[in-house]
């Protein structure tokens, strides 16, 4: 019997991250994808059961893996040192530079918003990732309304508009075939401005 390894599973992710941007998730195929990586089709799937799961799988190690890395932000050792305008500016950077500098977690963006009208990948990709930055995001805007330092109103609302001036001015981004990366001063100044308009209306 033939023992899974680690590094096995994490070729077959980067190789599915590359059919997948090159031909859409519709058109590629676990056939393509043995023939790419060499071996037999049953030990693909004795790693992974299904396409669907296989993409998962690409998305959270290319994709989300960033936002979860921004989520970490609030939970910080220091949270409780720090202000509520520091610790949204720490997790708008880190979700900011994801969406411009990230070229590969663009490509999966991209990718699925292509497909996303023709097949359930968009609510593959939302519940691989978004959905669990979300989640996180509604409960500490719980947390700092219960700390009087928000108003107080629908957790989940508030982080759904949180994220939404966050992303206001980079959105476009994935539009283009290629853009260039922003520097830090120029993130920073976008997370200021989506910082500072959220505050004026959220807090008490």
């Amino acid at each position: 019997m033939k023992v899974r390894t680690e590094a096995r599973r994490e070729a077959i992710i980067e190789a599915a991250a590359v059919l997948f941007q090159e031909v859409g998730y519709e058109r590629a195929s676990m056939n393509e994808l043995t023939k790419r990586l060499g071996g037999s089709k049953a030990t693909l799937y004795g790693y992974f059961p299904s396409k669907e799961a296989l993409f998962v799988e690409v998305v959270r190690s290319v994709a989300t893996v960033h936002l979860s890395e921004a989520v970490a932000q609030l939970s910080a050792p220091d949270r409780n040192e720090v202000t509520l305008e520091q610790m949204l500016m720490r997790f708008g950077e880190r979700m900011l530079f994801v969406l411009t500098n990230e070229s590969s977690a663009l490509a999966v963006y991209r990718m699925v918003m292509a497909e996303a009208g023709r097949s359930n990948i968009g609510m593959l990709f939302y519940e691989a990732g978004p959905s669990e930055c979300n989640e996180v995001l509604s409960t500490w805007m719980a947390e700092a309304m219960t700390r009087g330092e928000l108003r107080q109103a629908d957790p989940q609302a508030k982080a759904a508009q949180f994220l939404a001036l966050l992303t206001a001015e980079v959105q476009v981004r994935l539009y283009r075939p290629s853009s260039e990366p922003l520097d830090v001063e120029q993130i920073q100044e976008l997370a200021g401005r989506a910082v500072e308009m959220f505050l004026l209306g959220a807090r008490e």
